[in-house]
Formats: structure tokens, C-alpha cells, sequence
């Protein structure tokens, strides 16, 4: 076993010492908002709804049509004769050609539909601000996904440290224990006992050591860099409290404050106006519609002439739907149909946006006592630790109790961990369900 570890600890720290780089937390955010490829495909989009919005426009705009015609003909004839009362004539070989030119011009525009044309330009409207809503929110998950992550390594890095250090105070007591063996102080199940632990320790180290691993792997390939580049990934300093959070202390005003700050909540709403608009442009359908039209042609057997015969015409087109097989009702009652389920989005949402915020502040608070009876305890496990080798060492107490002891600080020091960086991410968690998790700063 020792010679495992002593392997794989020379294969870590000569792989770890060859072209490392260093990743802050800050740094990781920032290259997550450049690399993630929902962003990227999500800044894409606004493009599409940019287009429905101009697409909107122009259907106030008259439409605007010209075109332009040329035609040949050639007839080809031969000679022949015809008897007209008894004479016969000659009728010689002819041939003829012709060519005909024309051009026109047209415009139309919507003087009324149903007021649909309004109603879609809303809509677009509408559907642009909630794309980019969302966009943002995706933005703030980034966020705090990449801070969750990052808090993992450092987790697992903390822990890392504790293991290596439960090693190294087996492994010298593991010799002291051997020594006095030697002199007769012990008994020979003291050493075995030892050795047992000392090798469960370097098990621990191992595990953790892949756990750690693992957690940078997951973080780079979440941030779109090399699984097999060498980082070196900086403490993030602990704050401990819960002051920084705007209105802690009132669960309902956090609730308040994550309707008005929600990037998604405020796009849900968009598209719940959306969907009104969509029974407004169903709606229409039963409206009579009416159209404008000016035109302009010209024709000639002669390209120069082109323009001597002109043709000019204007009308209006009144269109009143009386019965077209229910189609218009099919289309209102899909789309109230629409809107009243984007109603029911809205308020599941504002239904989880109260459950998450919530537990998380419930959460959050019993983190900050947890870390503060955490803390308490390493101090006491360390003074534990502490009287009972000295009670070893002078024969009046047990090795069995010397491990329980050194076992219970090992312990309370990853629960310590543990509850520390599980504070933190809570409290991002909780900025983040509010909606004023920051993310500008980073890009």
C-alpha cells in the first residue's frame, strides 16, 4: 500500500509541476460567458426576432412589384395556289416576324385587416424582449453554475489537504507505536491496529484525490478548456453571514424582489402578452379586410414606343369573410387555448420561484449555524486529539481511543469543509433565485 501511494503521489506531483496555469474564479466565469455554446446559440437567435420585428413593419408598407415582358414570333410560309371562280392563283412563299414589348408597375397596400397588422407587431415586439430576457437569465445560470462548480474544486482541494494530513500523523504514529513496541510499552495489536488505520488514511487520500480530479475535469469541460491542461485553481475567501443579502431577514420581500428582478419571470410575462395578441390576430379572421392598389403598364410593337401607350388603374378590394368552414373559430380557440396556458406557465413559475427561495433561505440559514458548530468542533476535536496521546504516551489511556479521537477530528474538519463552501454556494444560490446574481462584471 505504501508503495502505491508513494507512486501515485510522484506521478501527481510531477504531472501537477509540469506547465500548470492558474484559474480564479473570476477568470473561469468570465470564460464561461465567452465559450458556453447555449449563449452562443441564444445571441443567434436575437437575430431572428430582430427580423420578425422589421417583418412586422412591413406589413404598414405598401408592397411594390415590377416587371417586364419581350416577345417574338417568326412565321415561315411557303408558296402554294388557290382557285378563287376558276382562276388559279399564285400565293408566293412569305415570311413575317413580330415583337412586342411591355412593362408594368404595381403597388398594394393593407388599409385594414382586423387591426392583425397591430397585433403582430406587438407580438414581435414582445417575442424580441423575451428572447433577450432569457439571454440573460442563461447568462446569470452560467454564473452560477461556474461558481458551483468552482467551489467544488476548492472543496475537494480543502479536503485533499485534510486527507494528506491524516497520513502523515498515522504514519509518525504508526512509527511511535512501532518503537515502543520494541521496548515492550505496547502490545503487538497496538502496531497492527496502526497499520490498519494508516492504510484506511492513505485510502481516503487516494479516493479524495480522484474526487478532485473528477471536480476539475467536470469544471473544464463546463468552460470549454482542455480536461488534460494542468490548472492551479485559487482559494476563493470565505464571508461569512448572510448580510450581503438585500432584505435577508424577510422572506416575502425576497419574494418581491425576485418578481421584479427575474429575467425569466419577466419574460414569461412577454409571452403570455404574446399569446393575447395571437387570440387578437386569430380574432381577425372574422373581420372583413380591405386593400389599396394603384398600377401601370405600357406596351409597343417597338422598343422606342414603349412608352406612348400607357394603361393606368386604382382600385380598393373589400373582402368579407361569411363562411369558410370554421377555420377562423378553429384558429381563436387554438390560440385562447395558447394563452391560457402560458397563464398557467406564469403562475407555476411564480409558484417555484416562492418554493426555491424559500428552501434555499431555509437552507441557507441552517448552513451558517452548521458552519459555526463545525467550526466549533474542529477546536474541540483538536484538543480531544490532543489529551488523548498524551494519555497514550504516559500508559494511561488506549491507542483505541488515541484513533477514535484523531478519527473524529479528521471528521470534523471535512464537515467543516464541507458546510463552509456549502454556505457559499448557498449564497450564490439564493442571489441567484433572486434574480441580482451578478454577471456584467465578467464580460
Amino acid at each position: 500500500m505504501r508503495i502505491l501511494l508513494s507512486i501515485f503521489l510522484t506521478i501527481s506531483i510531477t504531472v501537477l509541476s509540469i506547465g500548470q496555469k492558474q484559474l480564479t474564479l473570476d477568470e473561469a466565469i468570465s470564460i464561461a460567458l465567452q465559450r458556453n455554446t447555449l449563449l452562443e446559440k441564444g445571441k443567434n437567435n436575437i437575430s431572428t426576432y430582430e427580423a420578425g420585428v422589421k417583418t412586422a413593419w412591413g406589413n404598414f408598407l405598401p408592397s411594390l412589384n415590377a416587371s417586364g415582358g419581350f416577345g417574338w414570333t417568326r412565321s415561315e410560309e411557303t408558296g402554294t395556289t388557290r382557285n378563287l371562280g376558276g382562276f388559279v392563283i399564285d400565293i408566293p412563299a412569305s415570311v413575317s416576324e413580330s415583337r412586342s414589348y411591355d412593362a408594368r408597375i404595381n403597388s398594394s397596400v393593407t388599409l385594414f385587416d382586423g387591426l392583425a397588422n397591430f397585433a403582430t407587431l406587438d407580438k414581435s415586439r414582445n417575442d424580441l424582449e423575451s428572447a433577450r430576457l432569457q439571454l440573460e437569465r442563461l447568462k446569470q445560470s452560467v454564473v452560477f453554475q461556474t461558481i458551483a462548480l468552482y467551489y467544488d474544486v476548492i472543496n475537494n482541494q480543502q479536503l485533499l489537504k485534510v486527507k494528506e494530513e491524516n497520513v502523515k500523523w498515522n504514519q509518525k504514529n504508526l512509527e511511535t507505536v512501532t518503537e515502543r513496541n520494541k521496548l515492550g510499552a505496547v502490545t503487538l495489536a497496538d502496531v497492527y491496529a496502526q497499520q490498519v488505520q494508516s492504510g484506511n488514511a492513505e485510502l481516503e487520500l487516494i479516493r479524495t484525490s480522484n474526487q478532485l480530479e473528477n471536480a476539475k475535469s467536470t469544471l473544464l469541460d463546463y468552460l470549454g478548456l482542455d480536461v488534460f491542461e494542468n490548472y492551479i485553481f485559487a482559494d476563493v475567501p470565505a464571508k461569512i453571514g448572510v448580510d450581503d443579502i438585500e432584505d435577508s431577514d424577510a422572506l416575502p420581500m425576497l419574494v418581491n424582489s425576485a418578481l421584479n428582478n427575474r429575467y425569466d419571470y419577466q419574460s414569461a410575462q412577454l409571452d403570455l402578452k404574446s399569446a393575447n395578441k395571437n387570440v387578437t390576430i386569430a380574432q381577425s379572421g372574422h373581420f372583413p379586410s380591405l386593400t389599396g392598389s394603384l398600377g401601370f403598364s405600357t406596351y409597343a410593337n417597338n422598343f422606342n414606343n414603349l412608352f406612348q401607350n400607357k394603361n393606368y388603374s386604382a382600385g380598393l378590394t373589400l373582402n368579407i369573410p361569411i363562411f369558410n368552414g370554421f377555420n377562423v373559430s378553429e384558429r381563436v380557440e387554438f390560440a385562447e387555448v395558447g394563452a391560457m396556458n402560458k397563464k398557467v406557465e406564469l403562475t407555476e413559475l411564480e409558484r417555484t420561484i416562492k418554493t426555491n427561495l424559500q428552501k434555499t433561505y431555509l437552507d441557507l440559514q441552517a448552513a451558517e449555524k452548521g458552519l459555526e458548530v463545525s467550526e466549533r468542533n474542529v477546536k474541540a476535536a483538536v484538543e480531544n486529539r490532543k489529551i488523548e496521546a498524551e494519555k497514550y504516551s504516559l500508559g494511561s489511556g488506549t491507542l483505541l481511543n488515541v484513533l477514535i479521537a484523531n478519527s473524529e477530528y479528521t471528521i470534523a474538519q471535512t464537515n467543516f469543509i464541507n458546510a463552509r463552501y456549502a454556505f457559499e454556494t448557498l449564497k450564490e444560490q439564493l442571489k441567484f433565485y433572486i434574480g441580482v446574481l451578478d454577471y456584467k462584471k465578467y464580460e
